[in-house]
């Protein structure tokens, strides 16, 4: 969902973005779109704010228009790698492309470096958190509110184009390379426990992180 027509804000005047991020199948394209319809019923009669945008799965369109498959991230380190690398420069132009309204993120360019630090080694995942672009990611992301989806819950599901895991394993080691990953680059994050598996509390549980952020800007 775009911006409200006449809401063009200043970027520091903007409420914080919010990432959801986390490895595959743990609900952050559901948690998005129920965000995105709280905030379109929520802010409509606000006048002062612009609704967000919703940048949804940017991996899912690398993936498709560069035709890569999911089984290239574990059969080839040279195209998993590539594939990583394309997917930061995709999200960060996305991002940089909503200057002037703020933004609901399906995944984050994060994800992609946790991705290669699994399926392609810990120094290669390093390499693609060089340069001037990766630090204005980080910069963005320490500015905003990060929620990281923990596994475990119902969402493993194969859509035939996403990677799954082969194990429940595999599953949590993903996840923890997000948490390594974030801790090194001093993001602050919370964690969404697979256990609220209500949709309606899991909206609650990014808005209450969402206000507390608002609140730390503002004073």
């Amino acid at each position: 969902m775009a911006a409200t027509e006449g809401h063009d804000q200043k970027p520091e005047e903007l409420p914080p973005n919010i990432y959801i991020i986390g490895a595959q199948s743990t609900g952050k394209t559901t948690l998005v779109t129920a965000l995105g319809e709280y905030f379109a019923q929520t802010l409509e009669l606000v006048r002062s704010m612009s609704q967000p945008h919703q940048l949804k799965e940017v991996a899912r369109g690398v993936l498709i228009r560069h035709q890569f498959t999911a089984n290239d991230i574990t059969s080839s380190k040279t195209r998993a790698l590539e594939l990583q690398r394309l997917i930061i420069q995709a999200q960060a132009a996305a991002e940089g492309a909503l200057q002037h309204t703020w933004y609901i993120a399906d995944r984050s360019a994060l994800d992609a470096v946790a991705y290669a630090r699994q399926y392609v080694g810990e120094v290669e995942a390093r390499s693609l958190r060089e340069g001037a672009v990766w630090q204005e990611i980080e910069d963005k992301m320490r500015a905003g509110v990060v929620v990281l989806c923990e596994p475990g819950g119902e969402w493993l599901i194969d859509d035939g184009v996403r990677l799954m895991p082969r194990d429940q394993a595999e599953w949590f080691a993903l996840h923890a390379h997000f948490q390594v990953l974030l801790a090194e680059c001093g993001i602050p994050y919370v964690v969404l426990s697979c256990s609220v598996s209500l949709l309606r509390q899991r909206v609650e549980f990014v808005l209450q992180a969402w206000t507390q952020k608002q609140k730390q800007r503002w004073h």
